[in-house]
């Protein structure tokens, strides 16, 4: 038997979620001419939001499942990453092609301690409704900004060996510079500022 080393959460919106009804018809392009309507009518539903994914790795266990193979196990956690950022459910793509990317992508290294979700940022819905000047996502990521500066100055920062934050256009993410982090203008510079932090750590383990 062997103890899966990492968790991954359910998403969830940030926002209040309202469900919509899509209407459709189905026509048939081999009906006989004496049969009328269509081959088949049908709803589904859908809604539009923005969502909070989270998951994270146990390195320990990780090592252990990999029998201690340090090299082997960064390269895990870096190709678990990409994958991460890069997964987009397929269900319903034919017909809602929702193709997109996050906004925001958040990396933190714990040497020690437990890992931290980010979920309580939306106990409140975050809403945008009778403003202008604001939008949902940039919302989202400035409520979870600030959250998670508060849950370590609240928490500490003992075994936190990385904190790295892209978010997209000219967000600033304040409340994670405000604990030691940095962010970054291309995931591929937060990937590869995370591996090496990795590699100081986990590569050079006894």
């Amino acid at each position: 038997n062997i103890d899966a080393a990492s968790q991954v959460a359910h998403a969830i919106s940030t926002n209040r979620a309202n469900m919509e009804m899509d209407f459709y018809t189905a026509i048939d392009d081999l009906q006989p001419e004496e049969e009328t309507g269509a081959g088949m009518m049908g709803t589904v539903e859908f809604n539009s939001s923005c969502f909070y994914r989270y998951s994270s790795v146990d390195i320990p266990q990780l090592l252990k499942n990999l029998e201690n193979h340090s090299d082997l196990a960064v390269n895990t956690i870096e190709a678990f990453v990409k994958s991460s950022i890069a997964a987009i459910p397929t269900g319903k793509q034919n017909s809602m092609a929702a193709h997109n990317p996050p906004s925001l992508v958040l990396a933190v290294f714990r040497e020690s301690g437990q890992p931290l979700s980010l979920a309580n940022a939306f106990s409140k819905p975050v809403s945008i409704f009778g403003t202008e000047d604001k939008e949902l996502v940039s919302e989202s990521i400035r409520r979870l900004d600030s959250y998670m500066g508060e849950l370590v100055k609240m928490y500490g920062k003992d075994g936190i060996a990385f904190i790295g934050a892209c978010a997209l256009g000219d967000i600033k993410c304040d409340g994670i510079k405000s604990i030691g982090g940095e962010q970054f203008e291309t995931v591929e510079q937060l990937v590869s500022s995370l591996r090496g932090a990795l590699n100081d750590s986990v590569a050079h383990a006894p």
